[in-house]
């Protein structure tokens, strides 16, 4: 009996072993951090070099900075930011749930940021390099520093000029939008009513042009 019972642990180890390569397999990579200062991927600190995956929470504290390779594209995160990774047949998007995050594309991938306002990315598949800042429930401010960007509203198209910066606010309840998230999906959750207010860009355009420079220039400052 003991020696059955030897066999069959045996076994089951074996199959177990055997499956962890596909289990592996199956976790496609979004790409890597190339910069991390006072950041974390969930409650993890991060390194330069770290792997990031679908559903990867990555923030950054107080005065920190983060940066992203992900496929062809680049995302960072400012100061006290957070947002969530995802992946879909159609593009790589970042669910930003605080703060700033922006995005650099070459136009071979595409790359979304999804705010409650909807869903930002580059106009007609353009290299482009833009911003969103979250400043409220309801509000977030859109800076397009490099080609147009479009925020789709559920399919209301709404273009960011290039060199434009918008403060979007959104006439809904919290509460009522909240509860729309529980039962409608992202892509066909009910259309905002939103409205924007240009923003002098002259000054914030120079800003993000620094700050993309010295993320993208500056030597990697891992934790």
């Amino acid at each position: 009996m003991r020696s059955i019972g030897r066999s069959v642990l045996v076994v089951m180890l074996v199959a177990e072993l055997l499956n962890l390569p596909s289990f592996a397999a199956s976790e496609k990579a979004l790409g890597q951090v190339v910069q991390a200062q006072d950041a974390q991927i969930g409650e993890a600190k991060v390194a330069v070099g770290t792997t990031v995956y679908p559903g990867d929470t990555v923030a950054t504290q107080a005065g920190g900075a983060l940066r992203l390779r992900l496929g062809t594209s680049q995302a960072y995160l400012l100061s006290s930011s957070a947002a969530t990774l995802a992946q879909d047949a159609d593009a790589i998007r970042a669910v930003v749930t605080r703060g700033t995050v922006g995005f650099s594309s070459n136009g071979k991938e595409q790359f979304e940021l999804e705010i409650p306002e909807g869903i930002l990315r580059a106009a007609n598949g353009q290299p482009a390099y833009g911003q969103v800042t979250i400043t409220g429930p309801q509000e977030v401010v859109i800076t397009a520093y490099k080609s147009d960007l479009v925020l789709d509203n559920d399919g209301e198209l709404h273009t960011i000029a290039a060199g434009k910066s918008y403060r979007v606010t959104m006439d809904e309840d919290p509460a009522t939008a909240a509860a729309d998230e529980q039962t409608v999906s992202p892509r066909k959750r009910r259309r905002r009513r939103l409205a924007f207010a240009l923003i002098l860009t002259g000054a914030m355009a120079l800003a993000g042009g620094i700050i993309w420079n010295q993320l993208s220039e500056s030597p990697s400052k891992p934790d």
